[in-house]
């Protein structure tokens, strides 16, 4: 076995310092890069759960939208079978609340 000088020993110990320097660079790149995948999935996951939300609301809005103008129509259906049955009463009934707004709006 050789005898070592300080000199070798520091040497060998320079060397280690540098091998750990270029194996942390490299644990330090990888993190880096796998965290810009897990940035860029988590991103892409967020879009397609926004795009996913985006939809549903559009949806139900339909729906809603969908039912407001059945119950609508349904409404305007049913004054006009009123209005068909007693036509009379329904005259009266349009005059009376004329001159009530009328009255309203005289104040």
């Amino acid at each position: 076995m050789e005898a070592q000088t300080p000199q070798d020993d520091y040497k060998r110990v320079k060397e280690d310092i540098q091998l750990l320097r270029e194996d942390l660079a490299k644990l330090t790149r990888a993190v880096a890069d796998g965290q810009k995948n897990n940035i860029s999935n988590l991103r892409d996951e967020i879009r397609k759960e926004s795009r996913e939300a985006l939809r549903h609301a559009r949806e139900r809005g339909d729906e809603v939208f969908n039912r407001a103008r059945e119950a609508g129509d349904k409404a305007i259906h049913d004054v006009e079978h009123k209005i068909e049955e007693r036509p009379f009463l329904s005259v009266v009934i349009v005059f009376l609340v004329g001159l009530l707004v009328g009255k309203l709006l005289d104040r």
